[in-house]
């Protein structure tokens, strides 16, 4: 038997070396592939969506903005042109939620810090109290990365508009209180093309961590047409 098995060794070796390969090509080829789905208005709970763009099924982009940072710097979609992106919305009194989302997207921007491609960016709800020093304080206090993270107050009005319309990621109050809007926990991933491609809450910490390895996937190229 030994003879036998000596004879033929080498036949015995390249068998077993191209079994190996080709099982490796079916399991490659049947895994799953890992995607990201991308968001429209109409993919999304109306309740998180203004009605005039809630028909959306298809190229759903973020709109222009002009905000104001923590720095008193003008930023604009120019500022995130071409980047990845993690959006939020928060206010720097908020006792409830908004601590454990900073602190989470502190992890985030942690994650991010070597990846040039990555930025983040947090609107206040309540710019008539997050004035530009109020931001500036708020910053330092949570060890925010200026060239990482903006964060940005302006016009009311068009602070909600953008969270509706473009993020889809608030819900409102009574419809009377347009602008009283009820805080969310959601961090927005926006991909190199404006596109929404995640929702996270930006309380879990399980979330964090599928957001963190989303980003990365995108950082790697896999945005999809």
């Amino acid at each position: 038997m030994k003879s036998v098995l000596y004879k033929y060794r080498i036949f015995i070796g390249i068998f077993v070396v191209f079994s190996a390969i080709t099982l490796s090509l079916f399991y490659n080829a049947l895994k799953p592939q890992k995607t990201l789905p991308i968001y429209n208005p109409a993919d999304v709970n109306p309740e998180l969506v203004d009605s005039t763009v809630q028909y959306v099924s298809k190229y759903h982009t973020i709109a222009d903005f002009s905000f104001t940072n923590q720095n008193g710097k003008t930023i604009t979609q120019k500022d995130y042109e071409g980047k990845i992106y993690v959006a939020d919305f928060f206010f720097t009194t908020c006792g409830t939620i908004c601590p454990k989302m900073t602190t989470n997207l502190a992890e985030v921007q942690k994650a991010i810090r070597n990846n040039p491609k990555v930025m983040l960016l947090s609107h206040t709800v309540f710019p008539e109290v997050d004035s530009v020093p109020v931001l500036k304080r708020y910053a330092l206090d949570h060890g925010v990365d200026d060239s990482k993270w903006n964060l940005v107050t302006g016009d009311k009005k068009e602070i909600y508009k953008m969270a509706r319309k473009s993020y889809l990621a608030v819900k409102l109050g009574k419809p009377s209180q347009l602008y009283d809007m009820v805080h969310t926990e959601n961090f927005v991933l926006v991909d190199t093309k404006k596109r929404v491609r995640g929702f996270y809450d930006g309380t879990k910490k399980e979330d964090i961590r599928k957001l963190i390895e989303d980003i990365q996937f995108l950082s790697n190229g896999k945005e999809a047409d």
